[in-house]
């Protein structure tokens, strides 16, 4: 019989910290329960409390760790997995003393499942995260630990993958700790070495071992962008589950994966505008942001968020229907300032704007007054923005006139690939082209035409 493994129950938890409000910290226990949803896990309870700061050893309070501990059946005092050494006569005396083992109890068929598993909304320490889960007997999870496994679950190109595991491995490294067994010293290669002292060695390795690879990696994709510098580049950016990938798809046709679920993209895509123009327009599709995205993910991902700092035009695309979308928007901004690329020109797109009704439309309106509004389910709206793209280098480029030699005839292609052909004459030098382009790209075609 084909039976479904069990799914785990969580119980997600949140320390509202002074200035964050009630609706913001609302807010990121809903986008919590998200990513939790998105690993398949059942969210069943919240709990919430409001301090100063995180409680040092627990994360929460006493009395709210209780609270905790009765939601997943846990004792609620942190305690020590140490053992006490006790000598075989004390074994023997105890054994004696306890009298015949005790029936085990019958659990309540009424009782409400209890959660084997806490997501904590904070990015807590390895020896918090332990105490946690000696007072719950629950897995325990933060919300770092939580991305970087949905980055692992929906990596799918091998550089997604090589990127993951470095941020995986990072994320490891200080959680390693001594086996119940004991921590005993190694024989032969590594001897002396304790088993998490192998275990982070073997990791340091690995990590290295990583890093040249994606190195290798991010060579052959500087060449592929430095081939692609003379065109026109467009970059997506945006929050996880902005619409980004369903806007690729309208823009290029291209069947790129469109989920609704957060982080359903971690690969690059290019593709070119279609219908096509001339020049040609390439249109990436990059990997969602959130709030608190790990620093090392971050670093990982630097040659997905190099698509936007390479950009001609980035358009910021913003979920209009999500009531934290400012914040949202807050986030892309902060994260591209991180790495230079908000100086690159942009558009903003208020995307999902069919779920948005004509009062939250006005207020929109008056907030963002150059946006552009529109929903990538809608022809109209896509054909709309695929204008203003074409009408924003249109409005930069310039008009000039290109001398083809006789001899280089087999460079036609280029030009057409890089400029657009007004007209053509002929004359004793060669095929004279009048030609529509960037002041950069024209200037360009001219040395590869007037070159030896």
């Amino acid at each position: 019989m084909d039976t479904k493994p069990p799914v785990s129950r969580a119980i997600l938890v949140g320390v509202q910290l002074p200035g964050v409000d009630d609706a913001a910290h609302v807010a990121s226990i809903e986008e919590l329960g998200r990513l939790v949803k998105t690993l398949g896990y059942e969210v069943v309870g919240t709990l919430s409390q409001r301090r100063e700061a995180l409680e040092g050893a627990t994360v929460l309070g006493k009395g709210r760790l209780h609270d905790l501990a009765a939601l997943t059946g846990g004792t609620g005092v942190v305690g020590t997995m140490a053992t006490a050494p006790k000598s075989k006569a004390r074994e023997r005396f105890d054994e004696d003393a306890a009298g015949p083992a005790a029936l085990p109890v019958e659990p309540d068929p009424d009782a409400p499942p209890k959660a084997d598993v806490v997501i904590v909304d904070h990015e807590i320490s390895p020896s918090q995260a332990r105490n946690l889960e000696r007072a719950t007997g629950a897995e325990v999870l933060d919300r770092t630990g939580v991305i970087v496994e949905i980055f692992h679950r929906h990596a799918r190109s091998r550089e997604a993958k090589l990127q993951v595991e470095m941020a995986r491995l990072q994320y490891v490294v200080p959680r390693l700790r001594e086996s119940s067994t004991g921590g005993g010293r190694q024989r032969g290669v590594g001897a002396g070495e304790s088993n998490i002292d192998l275990d982070r060695r073997k990791v340091r390795d690995r990590r290295a071992e990583l890093k040249a690879q994606l190195d290798e990696i991010q060579r052959d994709d500087d060449q592929r962008r430095s081939a692609r510098g003379d065109q026109l580049r467009v970059a997506l950016v945006g929050y996880t589950n902005a619409g980004k990938s369903s806007l690729m798809r309208a823009l290029t046709g291209s069947e790129v994966l469109v989920a609704d679920q957060l982080f359903a993209t971690l690969d690059t895509t290019v593709r070119a505008l279609r219908p096509e123009t001339l020049p040609r327009v390439l249109v990436s599709d990059t990997v969602g942001f959130i709030k608190k995205l790990p620093h090392d993910l971050v670093a990982s991902f630097r040659s997905t968020l190099a698509e936007a700092l390479d950009a001609s035009l980035l358009l910021y695309v913003v979920d209009a229907s999500d009531s934290t979308h400012e914040a949202q928007l807050e986030v892309t901004r902060s994260v591209l300032h991180e790495i230079g690329a908000d100086a690159v020109p942009s558009l903003l797109l208020l995307n999902k704007m069919d779920r948005v009704d004509e009062a939250s439309r006005a207020l929109l309106a008056a907030r963002h007054p150059e946006a552009v509004f529109l929903s990538a389910a809608s022809a109209d709206d896509v054909a709309a923005l695929r204008g203003t793209i074409i009408a924003f280098f249109e409005s930069a480029m310039v008009e000039d006139r290109l001398t083809l030699p006789y001899a280089k005839q087999g460079l036609l292609g280029t030009v057409y690939e890089n400029a657009r052909v007004l007209s053509e004459e002929f004359d004793a030098d060669g095929r004279i082209l009048h030609v529509r382009g960037l002041p950069g790209g024209i200037a360009r075609l001219r040395k590869v035409l007037s070159a030896s």
